[in-house]
């Protein structure tokens, strides 16, 4: 005969098996829950780790110099004099005008694409965009420097500086030798960077807006600019200013295509085509001939002042989608 015990620990009833069941299901949930969690604080883990050790390989710099490695614009390895100016203004300025030429075109081709384009063109047009997000950064500085650079300095600057130089108020960010590399440049060559990943991210979130929404207002006689504007647009909005800052982010951290055609030059000028220097160029260019603490420190710190910057206009972003949200909320 079977022992008593043993047949009393097998649930014989359909309660029973129930009972056991959601006990395990629960076991596993709690389990699965606590998997994710782990993997959630891996990634800010991570993140504070990186921030943390730049800040401790920059206290150095940050001890010597306090404020004014900020608001310096000296940076002389020989005399140990080091400041964050240059780079910080490098790094913005070129980013600036990235996204001043990359959000408008971004616009317009996810635009084509999804109203304009005729069904045979959207899908090879598209591919090329997905192609061209996946070239590797050090191409499009390669192509910047021995080709782009070289055409901007024999048929375009000359001519801003003549006409645009002389302007009021903005005739000094136009007015400089036409030397090719410059801010402008690299501005130019980080818009071209970009503009895949918006103009992707435009796309798609442009193909959730319900087709029933612009075919009503295609019946009523809206034109395709009035559907844009007053149903694609309200619909999208948050989806579109994320886009835009993430590739504002891929354009802030950028390197090697920034090496290759900013001119790395630390001086500080109000004119776009002058040579500068930025967070990541810098760091690229001097950290492997960076022999004396003082110098590597003050490099590691503008590692962390890129961290600073990223987060501040990621908590830009992050109030500009909570306050559209709630726009959205009450209208």
């Amino acid at each position: 005969m079977p022992d008593s015990s043993t047949s009393a620990a097998i649930p014989n009833t359909p309660a029973q098996r129930m009972i056991l069941r959601t006990t395990r299901d629960a076991r596993n949930d709690r389990l699965f829950r606590w998997v994710l969690l782990s993997c959630a604080m891996l990634v800010l883990l991570a993140l504070l780790g990186a921030v943390a050790s730049t800040l401790w390989g920059g206290r150095l710099a940050f001890h010597t110099f306090g404020w004014k490695f900020l608001v310096s614009d000296q940076w002389n390895a020989v005399t140990g004099q080091f400041g964050a100016l240059v780079p910080i203004w490098g790094t913005l300025m070129t980013s600036l005008i990235a996204m001043l030429l990359a959000v408008p075109i971004s616009f317009g081709i996810a635009l084509f694409l999804t109203e304009v384009a005729p069904s045979w063109m959207r899908a090879p047009v598209s591919a090329a965009v997905e192609l061209l997000a996946g070239i590797p950064s050090i191409i499009y500085g390669m192509w910047g420097l021995f080709v782009f650079a070289p055409f901007l300095a024999d048929h375009v600057y000359p001519w801003v500086n003549d006409k645009l130089g002389h302007l009021p108020l903005i005739g000094a960010l136009f007015r400089g030798p036409p030397l090719g590399i410059g801010m402008l440049t690299a501005g130019i060559v980080l818009a071209i960077m970009v503009i895949p990943f918006i103009s992707s991210v435009m796309r798609d979130v442009f193909l959730t807006v319900p087709t029933r929404l612009k075919e009503s207002a295609y019946a009523l006689g809206s034109t395709t600019w009035e559907v844009v504007w007053n149903i694609v647009l309200p619909y999208t909005r948050s989806a579109v200013v994320g886009g835009i800052f993430l590739g504002l982010g891929r354009a802030l951290g950028e390197t090697m295509a920034v090496t290759f055609v900013l001119g790395n030059a630390h001086q500080l000028s109000a004119s776009l085509l002058m040579p500068s220097s930025s967070i990541a160029s810098v760091i690229a260019n001097e950290f492997t001939e960076a022999v004396s603490p003082m110098h590597q420190s003050s490099l590691i710190a503008l590692g962390f002042l890129l961290f600073v910057v990223t987060f501040i206009v990621l908590a830009i972003a992050k109030l500009l989608l909570l306050g559209l949200a709630r726009r959205g909320g009450t209208e």
